[in-house]
């Protein structure tokens, strides 16, 4: 029994991997780092592609900011939902794959995909973002789009 539990639990994480990138907890201070990039306005929109364990989220939300974010992995949303709970009137987390949604009218989208997903990402994006939008990505970068500002970890694009 505890051998099946232990396969699922690392399926479900191997997933988020085999689809986008594997679990990595966005740290506190690139989370804001990320959000002074950004630089919105209070009510802003972020849709947060592979939300995790609702960290990004949680600081997006702090800063009263609106956020609709997307998980694959059932245990990530579970802990993402508890985290953010305070602030549910604000903070939307779904089980779903982002690579199967049309992305919403928002303000800024935040992303940390790994390299090899970057070109897909970036068709998604063109194709879907119907509005200029602000998208934030941790540490790799988008090819083919002229970033707005950069640092040591992350690059602003803004598509629509």
């Amino acid at each position: 029994m505890w051998l099946w539990l232990l396969v699922l639990i690392s399926g479900l994480f191997a997933l988020g991997a085999i689809l986008g990138a594997p679990y990595v907890p966005t740290l506190k201070k690139s989370g804001n780092d990320l959000l002074d990039m950004a630089d919105l306005k209070p009510g802003a929109t972020i849709v947060d592609l592979g939300s995790g364990d609702g960290a990004f989220a949680l600081q997006a939300a702090k800063r009263g900011y609106r956020v609709i974010g997307y998980e694959i992995n059932p245990i990530l949303v579970v802990i993402a939902k508890l985290r953010t709970r305070k602030y549910r009137k604000t903070v939307t987390i779904q089980l779903r794959d982002f690579w199967q949604v049309q992305l919403p009218p928002v303000d800024a989208v935040y992303v940390f995909l790994i390299d090899r997903y970057m070109q897909k990402l970036a068709n998604k994006l063109k194709k879907e973002l119907r509005q200029p939008t602000l998208v934030v990505s941790h540490v790799f970068k988008i090819p083919g789009i002229k970033p707005l500002k950069e640092n040591h970890n992350a690059t602003v694009y803004r598509i629509g």
